[in-house]
Parts: structure tokens; sequence; C-alpha cells
């Protein structure tokens, strides 16, 4: 279009360096949207679409949000996965030509900075993944990854090898959680599915080659090798963070003063945990509505600082494989725990913290405002309150010895900045008096102006005779005096009318005006000289921010040690003992989450375990609604506690360590992946077979239920017997079924024990004693259920009956049974008398172990057989 606006012209000529990210335009006071990014926006924040001529002949859709509300309207988008470019005015309107503009960051998911975008207690994580393998098959020999963190300037990367390349990558994801994932386009467009949360970025492929990615990496670190950061095991690890590095250098435009190294890790010092079994065990959020109130972390997590929330949130999803690194942290705990005053006289310092980390971050890339130095001294004030605290506490002497008070920062910043700044630097008022000659001189030569201006109201008022008399300030007239029409009769004759309102006139005075002048001139002066003094200050905290991110490490600890010292305290948990044997031996454990979900009424009955080398597999059964979920999911509980260093709920415990749980607890259909309720059983039991080690902890919950009860039942006992027999195997497993043929195995399998949740029955009625008990259950309790779950009357009645009848009779039927032909009528034989199918399968019904339904199948199946 050869007549479009130059302004028009300028956006498009943006607009199209940024074709994937919705444009924010600054304008004036608005931040504009044009286009299909305004359709975007307008529908994706409930905008108003209007539109705007960019020629004689053509109007275009524009939506826009107010330039002091565009970071809430930022994250409504960044939350839908969208990609924002924040275009701002570089220079000042001056009346030749159009402001210049240019893109100063694009927003990411993962790559948020604003606090006030950020989640307080979760890491906002950027990670790039690339797959070593075939993009046409999809197979991962190996694979490379890397996340960032920029808000904190955390950085690390590692390698994934073998065949279970792709399923590790999965546990890292759902380990780390990453807002945003980047992978190379040839693999992004093949159709990857990520867990819920996070968004997929495609990256062009060459920016993941080695050489690339080396480049990008060793420019950015001032280096000539990479050999420095442990990084040469790790080729795939290299290409990944090089273009997750690249790709930050491309929003953040070069600004990542913050990230000054590279942590290279591997997954092998801590305990496995696969998506399934975090889900299951609901760690950091509930299954149903997905919030951490109601999940481990939500018992766990009493921290009072966001440094301390992240770290705990961290420990939590990987716990440590380290017998000396745990012992350490459960002294630590133990010490905060067995020091009432002094737990809570700490938490009570702890309070005045702010997020040292990320604050420390945002001097580093020049985004810290006036009022991020005062917090920063006020968190500075308690670091000797701290130390004081915790020197008497011989398990805490690492911790005090990262804490630094940081006396010449703070110093600097009780001299520079005013106890009340403003929150930015468009006003005055950062710059204490007698910190810059320079300052004091702008501002004695103006005192007497605005001496003058504020005393000049009253003075008015008493020459004047007007009492309602006003001395005012805007941009566009500068100080005016006010006075309403009523008295405008006694205005006098030197006053110089200016504006006329509804109910007022304003004036101007020769005088007046001289003063604004110097005033004016002076404020656009202390402006300039107050911010030049404030990112000069700003530079040099920044200098010291190892030893404020030393600190805020330190608080970090501190923080969750006495969280989990307050929570062991409040709820009377016990230090665990720690082996490095396969020993699995609590006394009267209990879950922490469920026993605080109890009404008042209710007292949580506790339970023991008792795993060594002749017991590795417990066979649980019992009644549905008795505990036998709650019970096993109890136990892999308390083992992840001990292994992030927390107390657990027990009288007693000792843990030898686990190098990795699996939990196949309930299934949920995968529709959206093609895969059924009983599919996703299969895939979780098949992985958990596969990766499991004799060192594992098993959790398994009702396995085969998803399909006909023979299937089930042969499926459930062959993964009972394989894990049993496997020599890799034999790990500590605890199986809950309501198979009950399956409590004959432990007359097989040597190392197999019968364990039964006990029920009291009163006549129809049966009460549940939820406690575990040797033996296996000789019933299932299931028309009881069916009774508390509230069935009509009727229903329970007629499964009664049936119930009765069948129990008579006393068979099951056999698989071989329920072959037989449907329609093969008895006939009376002399000689050799051929087996009724009917009669044979009525003798093998075991009723005791029939639900109602199963009852009701079973007679269809013997009407069948009888040839009716």
């Amino acid at each position: 279009m050869s007549d479009v606006t130059p302004l028009r012209q300028q956006y498009l000529d943006i607009k199209r360096e940024y074709p994937n990210a919705i444009l924010f335009f600054r304008l004036g006071d608005f931040y504009e949207t044009f286009d299909g990014d305004a359709e975007i926006a307008a529908r994706e924040l409930d905008l108003v679409l209007t539109s705007r001529p960019v020629s004689k002949s053509s109007r275009i859709p524009m939506a826009g949000v107010p330039h002091h509300a565009v970071d809430t309207y930022i994250a409504r988008l960044i939350e839908r996965g969208y990609h924002v470019a924040v275009c701002e005015q570089v220079t000042e309107p001056n009346g030749r030509g159009i402001v210049e503009r240019e893109v100063t960051r694009v927003v990411t998911p993962g790559t948020i900075i604003e606090p006030e975008l950020l989640s307080e207690k979760h890491a906002n994580y950027l990670l790039a993944i690339m797959p070593i393998g075939d993009p046409a098959s999809g197979r991962w020999e190996r694979a490379g990854i890397a996340y960032a963190d920029i808000s904190t300037g955390e950085f690390a990367a590692t390698e994934l090898t073998g065949e279970n390349a792709a399923m590790l990558t999965l546990e890292e994801l759902a380990r780390l959680q990453p807002r945003e994932v980047l992978m190379p386009q040839s693999w992004a467009e093949r159709g990857v599915t990520l867990p819920p949360g996070m968004s997929l970025t495609p990256y062009a492929d060459w920016r993941f080659e080695r050489s690339s990615a080396e480049t990008t990496l060793t420019q950015h670190f001032r280096t000539r090798t990479l050999s420095g950061f442990g990084l040469d095991e790790f080729p795939a690890g290299i290409c990944a963070a090089g273009a997750a590095l690249q790709y930050l250098r491309d929003t953040q435009k070069n600004n990542l003063a913050q990230i000054i190294t590279i942590r290279p890790y591997t997954t092998s010092g801590f305990m496995v945990l696969d998506p399934f079994t975090r889900r299951n065990l609901e760690l950091t959020e509930t299954i149903r509505n997905r919030k951490t109130q109601g999940s481990l972390l939500g018992i766990l997590d009493r921290t009072v600082t966001a440094m301390g929330a992240r770290l705990l949130r961290t420990w939590m999803s990987q716990p440590l494989l380290d017998l000396k690194r745990l012992n350490a942290r459960l002294d630590a705990v133990e010490s905060l725990a067995s020091t009432e005053i002094a737990r809570a006289e700490i938490r009570e310092a702890l309070r005045g913290v702010t997020d040292l980390e990320r604050l420390t971050n945002r001097l580093l890339i020049g985004k810290a405002g006036p009022r991020d130095l005062i917090a920063l001294r006020h968190s500075l004030d308690a670091v000797p309150t701290l130390q004081g605290l915790i020197a008497p506490l011989p398990p805490l002497g690492a911790l005090a010895r990262m804490l630094d008070a940081c006396e010449d920062i703070r110093e600097l910043i009780d001299r520079a900045i005013s106890d009340t700044p403003p929150a930015t630097l468009n006003n005055s008022g950062i710059i204490r008096a007698g910190y810059s000659a320079e300052l004091d001189d702008i501002m004695d030569k103006t005192k007497h102006a605005r001496e003058w201006i504020a005393e000049l109201e009253p003075q008015e008022r008493a020459r004047t005779g007007i009492g309602s008399l006003k001395v005012g300030y805007n941009k566009v007239f500068g100080y005016y005096l006010e006075v309403s029409h009523a008295n405008t009769d006694r205005v006098p004759s030197d006053y110089i009318r200016k504006q006329t309102l509804v109910n007022a006139e304003r004036y101007i005075t020769p005088e007046l005006k001289e003063y604004e002048t110097l005033v004016l001139n002076a404020e656009e002066q202390i402006l300039a000289v107050e911010r030049e003094l404030f990112e000069t200050l700003c530079k040099e905290i920044a200098a010291h921010s190892k030893r404020l991110l030393e600190t805020a490490r330190g608080v970090a600890h501190l923080d969750s040690f006495a969280s989990l010292a307050d929570v062991a305290v409040r709820e009377a948990y016990c230090r665990p003992t720690l082996t490095d044997d396969d020993l699995l031996i609590i006394e009267d454990g209990r879950h922490p989450v469920v026993e605080q979900l109890l009404d008042g009424g209710f007292r949580y009955v506790p339970n023991d375990t008792h795993f060594d080398s002749m017991g590795r597999i417990h066979i649980i059964t019992g009644p549905n609604m008795a505990g036998k979920s709650t019970y096993i999911r109890q136990v892999a509980i308390i083992t992840l506690m001990a292994q992030i260093g927390s107390f657990v709920p027990a009288g007693q415990a000792t843990i030898g360590l686990v190098d990795r749980i699996f939990a196949r607890i309930g299934a949920q259909d995968e529709i959206h992946a093609g895969q059924s309720t009983f599919m996703v059983e299969m895939v979780e039991t098949a992985r958990l077979l596969s990766g499991s080690t004799r060192r594992s902890l098993l959790i398994l919950d009702e396995v085969g239920r998803g399909t006909s009860t023979y299937d089930g039942m042969a499926i459930a006992r062959s993964v009972v017997e394989y894990i049993h027999n496997h020599p890799g195997l034999g790990c500590r497993t605890l199986f809950a079924t309501h198979y009950h043929e399956l409590t004959e195995l432990p007359n097989v399998l040597p190392k197999a024990r019968n364990y039964n949740v006990a029920v009291a029955e009163e006549g129809d009625e049966i009460v549940f004693l939820h406690k575990v008990v040797p033996g296996g259950a000789d019933r299932s309790y299931g028309v009881h259920v069916a009774q508390l779950a509230g069935l009509p009357r009727p229903v329970v009645e007629r499964a009664r009956a049936l119930l009765r009848d069948l129990e008579t009779a006393g068979s099951t039927f056999e698989p071989q049974a329920v072959k037989q032909k449907r329609h093969n009528p008895a006939q009376l034989k002399m000689f050799d008398e051929a087996p009724n199918p009917a009669l044979e399968a009525l003798k093998a019904i075991k009723v005791d172990e029939l639900s109602p339904l199963e009852a009701l199948t079973k007679l269809y199946e013997l009407k069948r057989l009888a040839g009716e």
C-alpha cells in the first residue's frame, strides 16, 4: 500500500520482525495492537475492538490497553500461551517526524522477569530439549536438557541416555514443571504432547547445532572453551544450553547479566519419580483441582520467604540418595525442632526478608526500582539477628557462614536513598539530601521558588479575600490559581485568565510563571541527576551480587529447615533413621495429609510396616473404603519425606534408601491420547516393571481391575510373580487387591506376605477399623459398601438375596467353564456321562468374592450354559 501513513509503515516494519508475537505498540499513554493482533487481544482480554485510519481509504482493527495496567494484560496473554513483543517509544515527541520506537523485550511464558507476573513460590523455567535420534520415527537415543530461570539466574544442563531417554525427559519435565519448552522445529512439528501448564515453542534447528551452541555459550561467558564448566560429558546438553541461551538473548535483547555460569548435573544422585507417581502421590498438587492445598507440599510448606518456598519445592521434587547430605539436613531440622523459642524468633526475623534472589537479579539487569533498594536494606537489617540466633546451634554453622549482613551495602543504601522514595524513576524524591553535592546545589537554588509557590495560596487568599482560592498544577497549563465563578468579581487586575471550567476560572500571574519556570527547569534537572545517581548506585550494589546471592541461599535453607521443624513439632513427627540397606520399618505410621483432613470427631488410625530381606512383597486385601489405598500411599510418602530431610509422621521409622518410587494407583482415561483407563494402567505398570531395581519401592493398587475378572486376575498374579522372581527386582512392594485368590501366593512365593485391613461385623452392618493386620481377607463386603455408599434399599436387599443364593451354591466360574458352548443341553447317558457345564460352573463359584454386579453376570452365564 503506497499511501500508508508513516506511523503505519513504522508499525509494519517492526511487526515483520516479530510475526509470532502479539505486538504491543506504544502510542502515548496506551499500548495499541493492530490487525490480527487486535482481534486476538480483543477476544482474549475482553477489549473493545475499534479501528484506525491508515490511509485515505482504509481502516484497520485496533485494540489498546493503558500503559499503567499493561502488565496485567500481558500476564493474561502469557497464561494462554501467547508471546508478547513490547515496543516502546525511545525518543520524546519533538514535532518533527514520528517518534522512534523499538522492541525492548519479548515476553514469553518462560522469560518473565516482572515480579507481578511471577509466582513467588514457583521457579519460572525455560527448558530446552535436544533429542538425538530419528525425527521421522520419533525414536530417541539420548536427549540434551537445559533449563534456566532468568528471574534468579539459575542455568543448568544435563544429558539423558539409553532407550528410555524420552521417558527420562518426561520425568525431568515433571520435576521441573517448566512454563515453556523449546524444541528443534523438525521435532516439535511432529506432534509433541507436553504435560498441562507447559507451552511448546519450536525453534530453528540450526540453533541446536553444536557449533552454534558453543559459539553462543562462549561468547556469553567470555571464554574460549566450555571445559571449565564441566560440560564435556554432555554434548547434547551443550546443544540444548546454547539454544536456550540464544532464545533468551533474542527475547531479552542481550540483557542477561544475571546468568553468570552454567551448572552441569546428573539425575543419578536423586530418587526417580515419574510423572504418574508424582500425580498419584499428590506431592505438589492435588489430582482433582491441581491446587497445592491438600497436597504433601501444602502440609510441609510453612516457609515465610519466597526463596524458602521455592527451595522446599525443589527438595520435594528431587529427594536425595546421599546419606551424608540427608543426615546433615535432619540434624539441622532437629536442632530447630528442639529450640521452640529460637525457632519462633528465627521465623519472625525471616518475615522481614524480601525475595533477595530475584531482587539481586533485577539489580544485575538494571530493572530494580527505588523501593527495591529499601526492601534490600530492610532484608539486610534482619541478617545480624539471624546470625545471632543460629550461632548457638552447631548443625547450622554452615548456614551462619553463608549469611553476610553486607554492612557496606546497607550503609550505602541508607546514605543514598530516602526512607519513602517513589515507586519509579519518573518522580523525584529518590535520593536523600546530603548524598550528592550536585543534587543538593540544584535543590538549594530552587528552594526559594518552591517555598514561594507553597506559600502562594494562603497569601492570595488573604490578599483577595477569596477563601476558596486554590493553587494547582497540571502538565498542560503548569501552575495556576483557581477561583469559583461566584468570586470572579473579586479577582485582582494582575490575574490573567487562562482557562474556563464549568464552575470556576483558572488564572496565572507573570510572577507565578517566573517561579514556575525556575521550578520546572529544576525538576527536569533533578530527575536527570537522580536517575543517573540511582543507576550508578544500582551498578555499585550489583557488583556485590555474589555476596547477596549467597546470603539469599542461606536464608532459603534456613527458612526450609525452620518450616520442616515447625511441622515436625506441631504434628508430632519423628526423626527417621536412614540406612544403606533394604529395610523399611515403620511403627505407627500415618498419612500426613489425610490425618489433617479428618473431622474433629475422628482419629487417624496409625499402622506398622515391616520389610526385611525375607518379606519383600505385601499383598493387602480388604473391602473398599477400609483404607488400603491410604495405607500404601502413606508408606511411599513417609519414605519420600525421609529422603528430602524431613521428619516423618510415625512413632519410629528405619528407612533403607529407596532409589525410586513407583506408585500405580488408580487411573484416568487419556482420551486425548487415545488411551483407555486399562491401557493407561498397563502402560504405567510396564514402566514400573522395566524401570525398577532391588532398591525401589513399588506401590500398586488394584492392578488388572480395568478388564475382565480372569484377565485382571491373571495379570495381577503374573506381575507379583515377576517382581518376586526376577533377579534384578525382588524390591519392596505393597500390592493392594480385591482378587482374594492372590492370598494363596505366599504359599508358593516365599518372600510374599499377606495383610488385610480389619473389619468388624455387627449383623448386616460393618465397621472399618482401618488397621492393617497379618493374614488375607476372606470376604469383599461389597454389598455392605454399596449400602454405605447410599444405593437404594431395594437394590441392596436384592443384592443380599442374590449373594446368599450364590454363597449357598458355593463356587466360582472357572475359565474353562465359561468357554463351554452356550447351547449344549445335557443328555442322560448310561455309560460315561459327560459333565454338565452349568453344574460344573456352579460348583466352582466362590461366592464370598463376588460383587453384586459380578453375581448377576454369573447368573446370566449359568443360564446360557444351561441352554436357556
